[in-house]
């Protein structure tokens, strides 16, 4: 008979522990905060993690409508945790019970697994994210005038869909740094996911602290769009390498979109807040409308898309290089095969032409 042998649970709170049991401990946390939610003595306290908070309610002269608007303060800090809980629990969910069901039929090396599932992760959030911002956009139609970016200025007061947006925006992000650890990344993939996780928190935190809710949200989708449509040609690519076409879409409504946000950054920043009627620095009204912050702003987005120019043409140049290497076994094969069609022909005249000569 064989014995088979006892797997060893890892020890309480070492590094392999909280791996295999941080979602559990998330999921843990995120349904005692609903059961303190539910509980009167308690709903007061966890309130503050799960509802959207600074609620500012306005009424028509003779009380017959209401409208609901929301500002940001402190406690959006409880309620970005909460929702930072419930992102490492979906993630959790994505990982678990689609990726690597998809990866054991695949099997591929470690290199492929990894992006694999950084790009399904992504994928999915870049969906979600683009079909709630489009929604948005749509139902808001913040689209239709472009000078309502900077006109009435500034906007503190958000709509519910658009501070929620937000609060969840900055939440996966954030939940993103830890996974770092929890999905036992690479080290040498560590420094480029990292980079990008920073700059998306201090963008999208960028524009929600400084009242640009309207211009980030535009800016936004269109990006989410190209990243959406990246992420999914690279998980077609992994399952078959022969489906590249995604590549050339991505690439050129790449290029479209760098384009449109350095346009609407300027157009915002550099003419349009400028020549608003109320420009001054309060942060009690939410007002940031000062040359130095506009200078800020313009130069970190412009640097940021600079960035991502140089980094998509190297990453072209290095798909070109990689093209023209496969290309030259090809050329050098053909070659041969072609001086060997014509020396056969020869060779045959040759032993006619003895044939002959012999008879």
């Amino acid at each position: 008979m064989r014995f088979r042998r006892k797997i060893r649970s890892p020890a309480v709170l070492s590094h392999e522990f909280v791996i295999q049991n941080h979602a559990d401990t998330a999921s843990g946390l995120v349904m005692g905060f609903l059961v303190v939610f539910v509980l009167e003595v308690l709903a007061k306290f966890a309130v503050i993690f799960v509802a959207v908070q600074y609620n500012v309610t306005y009424t028509t002269d003779d009380n017959s409508e209401q409208f609901h608007f929301y500002d940001y303060g402190p406690k959006d800090i409880a309620t970005i945790f909460f929702y930072m809980l419930v992102a490492i629990n979906l993630h959790a969910i994505i990982q678990e019970h689609i990726l690597d069901k998809i990866n054991r039929r695949l099997h591929l090396s470690k290199t492929k697994h990894s992006k694999f599932n950084e790009s399904g992760q992504l994928a999915f959030f870049y969906l979600f994210s683009f079909i709630w911002g489009a929604s948005i956009l749509n139902e808001e139609e913040f689209m239709m005038d472009p000078s309502s970016l900077w006109k009435d200025y500034p906007r503190s007061r958000m709509l519910f869909q658009v501070k929620f947006f937000y609060i969840c925006q900055i939440a996966y992000w954030l939940h993103a740094l830890p996974e770092l650890y929890f999905q036992k990344i690479r080290k040498e993939d560590i420094p480029r996911q990292l980079c990008y996780i920073c700059l998306y928190i201090a963008h999208i935190s960028g524009a929600y602290l400084l009242n640009l809710q309207h211009l980030g949200l535009i800016l936004m989708v269109p990006h989410y769009l190209v990243e959406l449509i990246f992420h999914a040609s690279r998980l077609f690519y992994f399952i078959d390498e022969n489906k590249q076409q995604g590549f050339t879409i991505w690439a050129l409504l790449f290029v479209m979109v760098r384009l449109l946000t350095l346009t609407l950054s300027v157009l915002t920043f550099g003419f349009g807040l400028a020549r608003v009627e109320n420009p001054g620095f309060s942060i009690a009204d939410g007002n940031f409308n000062v040359l130095p912050v506009r200078i800020g702003c313009l130069a970190a987005v412009c640097l940021t898309q600079a960035w991502m120019m140089w980094k998509f043409i190297n990453f072209q140049l290095k798909k070109w290089r990689e093209h023209v290497k496969n290309q030259i076994p090809k050329k050098k094969i053909a070659n041969t095969k072609n001086k060997r069609t014509k020396k056969e022909p020869n060779r045959a005249n040759f032993v006619n032409g003895s044939a002959k000569s012999e008879g």
